[in-house]
């Protein structure tokens, strides 16, 4: 047997009987996000699964696991009394285990079984040059593009630019994911910026003037090049407000702007940012988050959930006390399917992690496993049933 084999089994035993510590957690989600150990994980998961079948879960401690997996805060539910909350953890592949009282009966699972597979989403994007030129950008391509004096490199699901342009005159870029698409790109100015599905970035190709200014809108994260006296300003345009601004000096945040969405969220992670709306005007510091409510405009401040607002950049969904439907517009959006309610979803909170490498029917299976309502898919529709 293959060493780290034996090592990933090991700490999975020991995840399973409650054992492991802190730094072994940290070690065995390591060997599961580096997806070279899928046979590994898979085999010890599915003979988990059949001795799950063929004798009773055991009690798993959802409170400790909950703890491992997010820093402990005020919490909506409690995972022992609430049973169909219980923690969403799956490892590696199509296989999972459940995390529900010992028991409950999951008939929506052998329906499950029939769900198709729709992939992933994957690096692509279409990049949109000043002359109208539309250049599709994919993750197996690499190329250099020339826009004038200026060379632009895509290169493994990154787009480089390198020089200033022309700073005669102010030319503009596009770069748009689609569902299902996600994309990195690196400014004039060095600046780093990952977008997230169905996000579009409008940026210049030279930065000129006082301020540096890009349109967002969508989902990004940006770490922004220092530069004191030129100020980074991110504007996310709408139609039924006033421009809403995020202005920075040197920093790393994210930006939540999409139209289905109740409100725009800006998160920093370091550094400092004032978000501007109208008249009103709120500095953040690192930790905080920035909540924009897309009716009155108002802006709440309040403490940020950094491991699930950054966790779609490091290639998962994260939930702490969400509900089904805020889930399921991140499943949408990521799958490029639609969502279709034939019954209302039920009231209940989720919390845990999911892969954003699997396939959907292994989504579809876990929030199903740890929840009231079915998930039926027909094509690339996904329905809500009772």
């Amino acid at each position: 047997m293959p060493e780290h084999q034996s090592r990933i089994e090991y700490l999975l035993d020991r995840y399973v009987n409650r054992s492991c510590t802190r730094e072994e957690l940290e070690e065995l989600f390591i060997y599961i996000n580096d997806g070279q150990h899928q046979e590994a994980l898979s085999s010890f998961l599915d003979n988990y699964a059949e001795k799950a079948v063929a004798h009773t879960a055991p009690d798993l401690d959802y409170e400790h696991i909950y703890s491992q997996l997010i820093p402990p805060r005020s919490r909506i539910i409690t995972f022992r009394r609430l049973a169909a909350a219980a923690v969403l953890l799956l490892l590696a592949g199509s296989a999972f285990w459940y995390l529900g009282q010992t028991g409950k009966q999951k008939p929506a699972l052998a329906q499950a079984d029939t769900i198709k597979n729709i992939h992933p989403g994957s690096n692509k994007a279409t990049l949109t040059l000043a002359d109208g030129t539309v250049v599709t950008l994919d993750s197996a391509g690499n190329q250099t593009i020339h826009q004038g004096n200026q060379s632009i490199k895509q290169q493994n699901g990154q787009l480089l630019y390198t020089g200033q342009g022309n700073t005669n005159s102010v030319h503009y870029n596009k770069l748009s994911t689609p569902r299902g698409g996600q994309f990195q790109l690196v400014l004039p100015d060095g600046t780093k910026v990952w977008l997230n599905s169905a996000t579009t970035l409008r940026y210049p190709t030279a930065f000129t003037g006082t301020n540096r200014v890009v349109e967002l809108e969508g989902q990004g994260y940006f770490e922004v090049a220092p530069n004191a006296t030129h100020p980074f300003l991110v504007k996310v345009p709408s139609t039924h407000r006033d421009s809403m601004e995020v202005q920075v000096l040197g920093t790393g945040f994210d930006i939540m702007a999409y139209a289905d969405e109740a409100t725009v969220t800006t998160t920093l992670i370091s550094g400092s940012v004032r978000v501007k709306e109208g008249n009103t005007l709120q500095t953040l510091q690192p930790g905080q988050q920035a909540v924009m409510d897309n009716d009155n405009h108002a802006i709440t401040v309040r403490p940020a959930d950094i491991q699930k607002v950054t966790a779609w950049k490091n290639g998962v969904f994260v939930f702490n006390n969400t509900a089904l439907p805020a889930i399921l517009r991140e499943v949408a959006r990521w799958y490029d399917v639609e969502i279709e309610y034939h019954a209302s979803p039920s009231t209940e909170l989720y919390g845990g992690g999911i892969s954003r490498n699997l396939q959907l029917s292994s989504v579809l299976r876990l929030l199903e496993a740890s929840g009231y309502n079915h998930l039926k898919l027909e094509g690339r529709k996904v329905i809500v049933l009772p």
